[in-house]
């Protein structure tokens, strides 16, 4: 018998992956939402091996009959919702699309749990992004919100709306105001991944040089499964609360290039060249967050994997990818 029932809708994300891996360890059954439209692509419950343990169910964020329907079926104890339209840099040439699954999809998911369920516990993944260039001040809960990006928007508006549910209809509703984490499984959309995986390139001669935009950027890194840790804590707390997760740290773009080249043995300032097509019409210059309040009341540890480790880590997984591509290929393209 399981222990509890959890709902996880992004699953196929980085953070999806990480998080059913995360419970699955402790013994739930554990079941991923995915849409029907989309191209199927399991790879990192597979790079995890976690895909086997995961009964997979379709539902849809733009449609609340969908997603009633699914927790109908699962009768889950809790709900993550980690589904987004997650890339700042597409929320700008893509809008309305983002709006509708970041901000009003988590809104159908609430007001679902409201009349179905109200016992179910519910996550939601807020960001560091809605702070934008608020505040040259590590970033903590009482931090004023200023998005610079329609993906920030779209994040703020669910994050208040979370807190309004909670409030209103008092139900168990949290936000994880997470910074940047990264693993081996992050998209290659993502800077910090775009780095590493140029680097285990550049360094087997496959390409010659990473083009990048803004080197200057300051950012909170941490590791993706410390990350969703956290996120399990904060519905197992007797009262439902907002929680920044972070490692207090911050790096620049730079520091990062500077790191993951010196990790194979090459010089960055030789292969990376800015192009300006890369920088945003708005950029976040500095975000660096305070987890006092999560390591205070949660218990949680920021610094299970440090900067270095997680870099080091990232770069030796893509130099892997690309040395053994047989293995790539057996473990990863069949699986998409």
């Amino acid at each position: 018998m399981f222990e509890k029932r959890a709902l996880i809708t992004g699953i196929t994300g980085q953070d999806g992956a990480y998080l059913a891996k995360f419970l699955v360890n402790k013994g739930y059954k554990v079941y991923g939402a995915y849409r029907r439209a989309s191209t199927r692509n399991f790879w990192r419950l597979h790079y995890l091996d976690v895909k086997k343990d995961v009964e997979l169910i379709p539902l849809d964020l733009l449609d609340q009959t969908s997603i009633m329907q699914a927790i109908k079926t699962v009768e889950p104890d809790e709900i993550y919702n980690l589904a987004a339209q997650s890339f700042v840099g597409d929320s700008f040439s893509e809008p309305i699309a983002t709006a509708e699954v970041s901000g009003l999809g988590v809104l159908r998911v609430l007001d679902s749990i409201r009349l179905l369920n109200p016992k179910i516990k519910f996550y939601q993944a807020s960001t560091s992004e809605m702070y934008g260039n608020s505040s040259d001040e590590p970033q903590h809960e009482l931090t004023p919100f200023h998005p610079a990006s329609p993906y920030a928007a779209a994040k703020l508006y669910a994050h208040w709306i979370v807190r309004n549910y909670r409030e209103a209809y008092g139900l168990f509703a949290c936000a994880g105001i997470l910074f940047n984490h990264e693993s081996p499984i992050r998209g290659v959309e993502f800077v910090t991944k775009k780095i590493t995986d140029a680097v285990a390139r550049i360094k087997l001669g496959m390409t010659d040089y990473l083009p990048l935009g803004n080197l200057d950027a300051k950012r909170d890194w941490g590791f993706a499964g410390d990350y969703v840790k956290a996120m399990w804590l904060m519905l197992q707390q007797k009262e439902p609360d907002d929680y920044v997760v972070a490692t207090g740290e911050t790096h620049t773009v730079r520091e990062f290039c500077q790191m993951a080249f010196a990790e194979a043995g090459l010089d960055y300032e030789k292969y990376v060249r800015i192009d300006e097509k890369f920088k945003r019409p708005r950029d976040v210059v500095y975000l660096q967050g305070n987890s006092e309040k999560a390591q205070r009341v949660l218990g949680w540890n920021p610094k299970e994997t440090t900067f270095a480790g997680l870099v080091k880590m990232m770069v030796d997984a893509d130099m892997d990818k690309y040395r053994n591509p047989e293995k790539f290929m057996k473990h990863f393209l069949k699986h998409i």
